[in-house]
């Protein structure tokens, strides 16, 4: 098979990691790709929201597969216009992808179907939402609606802050057309985890749990990132919570969107947060997720494209999915000044002995090539992710690694996994 992924990120190098393991490939590109994607597969020079060049490049290449890792290109309709060509591709329709692309659409399919939710208010007034916020002051969510890279959302203690996040949002408009309408929620307490499950549209298959970091600063402080690692499992989630979550959530979803006409096939992405009173649904993303896929992906056994045939074919009933029981922790490297203002073009160092360590693999993510030399082109640059026995020795193999790459101004968090083992000691 001939198989294209979307995208340039630690998602997509995991991606075409665990596509490149299959037996059924024979030529794996991907569009734009990174510098260390381009170890594994051809890289395009197209991005992954000029979704009519992919099709165009999917086309004259005759593509068997397309897998698409960003939201942007979903939103498009990247999927709509491949089908509508006769190609295979792996991900939800336009219509479908509104679960992410609108959080307010989101938000009220869960109320109609009651999927467990924060309590929420939506304004497009900016006059009205600030008048909200200070006759309720109390700690609130503030979310600008559409896209905005994982970074339109603020957690909202006082009443200073929820002010300046919707003049940020609102009046600013640091978000663009994705702020003009917000939506306010309550602020849940609680654990967050990630769930992942992959759909056919009818059958659900619940993947195992996983847990990001999305504060930029150790102990979950400062601003919101893309996220600065994850592990997984995720202890907070016991067999019986995952249960729990795939019958009051993730089934209901998949019907509900059957029913409004949205059938849903592809991968889901439930970032929940486990309050006292059960599961809660803090947000829908309708791809894998980042960092949580480089986290979860070197744990699943088998063939990933089998997984992702069987989907489109609507027969994933037939798929049995085996996990490695070792953990596995990743550990975002960040250019200094993210989520900000960052530099690029720095040389990386450290990667050519951080690559031969046993049960280590290095996600590139803002990353290009330069000749034998691979520089920093991002805010997240690289994904160091190790396995290990326990939770602690995952932790402990992954920094070593992280601690012997270098680039000027180089950051990442120091407590990656550390909820993990408050859990399990």
């Amino acid at each position: 098979m001939k198989i294209l992924v979307v995208g340039s990120g630690g998602r997509e190098h995991a991606l075409v990691w665990k596509i490149s393991q299959s037996p059924q490939v024979e030529k794996i590109y991907c569009a734009p790709g990174n510098g260390g994607i381009a170890g594994l597969a051809e890289c395009v020079g197209i991005k992954a929201d000029n979704i009519e060049a992919l099709l165009d490049f999917a086309l004259q290449e005759k593509i068997d597969l397309t897998v698409v890792g960003p939201e942007v290109s979903l939103a498009l309709g990247i999927v709509d216009l491949f089908q509508s060509k006769g190609l295979k591709i792996f991900g939800p329709s336009k219509a479908a992808s509104r679960l992410e692309a609108s959080k307010i659409f989101a938000k009220n399919i869960m109320k109609k179907y009651n999927i467990p939710t924060a309590e929420f208010e939506i304004f497009s007034d900016y006059g009205k939402a600030i008048e909200f916020v200070r006759v309720k002051n109390k700690p609130q969510v503030i979310k600008a609606d559409g896209l905005c890279a994982g970074k339109g959302v603020f957690v909202c203690s006082t009443l200073e802050e929820q002010e300046a996040a919707l003049k940020e949002i609102m009046q600013d408009k640091a978000f663009g057309i994705a702020g003009a309408t917000v939506l306010i929620e309550e602020m849940l307490v609680g654990e967050e985890a990630s769930i992942l499950a992959v759909s056919d549209g009818e059958n659900v298959i619940v993947l195992d749990s996983s847990q990001d970091h999305k504060r930029i600063f150790d102990d979950d402080q400062g601003p919101n990132t893309g996220g600065m690692g994850a592990y997984s499992p995720a202890p907070v989630v016991t067999k019986g919570v995952l249960e729990q979550i795939k019958k009051e959530v993730i089934i209901p979803l998949i019907k509900g969107m059957k029913e409004e006409g949205c059938f849903y096939s592809g991968i889901l992405y439930a970032g929940i947060m486990l309050t006292v009173t059960g599961p809660k649904v803090l947000e829908f993303n309708v791809r894998f997720g980042d960092p949580e896929t480089q986290a979860v992906l070197p744990r699943l056994k088998g063939d990933i494209v089998e997984i992702m045939n069987k989907t489109l074919e609507q027969k994933l009933s037939e798929v049995n999915i085996e996990w490695d029981p070792r953990a596995c922790v990743c550990v975002v490297i960040a250019s200094g000044g993210y989520p900000g203002d960052y530099e690029k073009g720095k040389v990386i160092s450290g990667l050519d002995s951080a690559e031969k360590e046993a049960d280590i693999v290095i996600f590139h993510a803002g990353t290009k090539k330069d000749g034998d030399t691979i520089l920093t082109s991002g805010g997240r640059v690289l994904g160091v992710t190790g396995l290990g026995a326990s939770v602690t020795e995952a932790i402990e193999k992954t920094y070593v690694v992280v601690d012997n790459i270098q680039f000027d101004r180089i950051y990442f968090r120091r407590d990656i996994g550390k909820k993990a083992l408050a859990r399990i000691t």
